[in-house]
C-alpha cells in the first residue's frame, strides 16, 4: 500500500469540508465538434444537456411556405454538427448519446474548436442579425458566379479590405484582372 494513503485518518477524511473544492469549470474544458445523425441535432443537444455537458447548437429561423400554411422553423446553422465542451478522456457518455456519430478529428486525434470561433457565432446570434449557412470560402479558392450579369464566370476569390473580388486570368498572357463582386453571388468550385 502507498505510504501516503496509509497515513490518512479515515475519521479526518469523513469530517473534512470539501465544499471549497470545486471541480474544474466547464469553461476550462475545450470545445469539440460532434457529428450527429441527420436531423438529430436538437435531440442530441437535449440528451447531452441532460447528461451534464455544456453543448452549443446554433440555430437560425427560416420560414417555409407550403400550399396551405407557412411554418417558421429553427434549423441548425451547421447541419449534422453541434459543439460540446468535454474532457476528451471521458468522451464515452457523449459517444453513447443516441444520434451521435463521432467526435470530429483526424484519425485517432480529436480536434478542438477554438473558443473564439464559438464566441463569434454566439455574438452574431445574440446581435439579432440574420445568419444563414454559407459555403466555406477562403481567399485563393476557385469560385463560380451563380447570380447576376456574370453568371457562370469562374475565377479565384480575393479578399481586399472587406471587399470580395473575382480574379480572372488569361493564362497564355500570364495576366489577370479583378472585379468587385457580392459574396452572395458566389459558389465554390469543388
Amino acid at each position: 500500500m502507498d505510504p501516503a494513503i496509509s497515513q490518512l485518518d479515515p475519521a479526518a477524511v469523513a469530517e473534512a469540508d470539501f465544499s471549497s473544492v470545486t471541480p474544474a469549470p466547464d469553461a476550462l474544458l475545450p470545445w469539440y465538434a460532434v457529428r450527429v445523425r441527420s436531423n438529430f441535432e436538437k435531440k442530441v443537444a437535449a440528451s447531452l444537456h441532460a447528461r451534464g455537458f455544456e453543448e452549443f447548437t446554433p440555430l437560425y429561423h427560416q420560414s417555409n411556405k407550403w400550399s396551405d400554411r407557412v411554418a417558421n422553423l429553427e434549423i441548425p446553422l451547421f447541419p449534422g454538427y453541434l459543439f460540446c465542451r468535454l474532457d476528451i478522456s471521458k468522451r464515452l457518455p457523449v459517444l453513447a448519446a443516441p444520434g451521435v456519430v463521432s467526435i470530429v478529428g483526424f484519425g485517432p486525434q480529436f480536434i478542438t474548436v477554438p473558443d473564439s470561433e464559438i464566441e463569434s457565432i454566439r455574438s452574431a446570434l445574440d446581435s439579432g442579425a440574420l445568419l444563414l449557412p454559407h459555403p466555406y470560402l477562403r481567399a485563393g479558392q476557385r469560385i463560380r458566379i451563380a447570380k447576376g450579369a456574370m453568371t457562370g464566370v469562374e475565377g479565384i476569390l480575393l479578399n481586399v479590405r472587406d471587399d470580395y473580388r473575382l480574379v480572372l486570368s488569361i493564362n497564355i498572357l500570364m495576366r489577370s484582372v479583378s472585379v468587385q463582386i457580392d459574396r452572395d453571388w458566389i459558389t465554390p468550385i469543388s
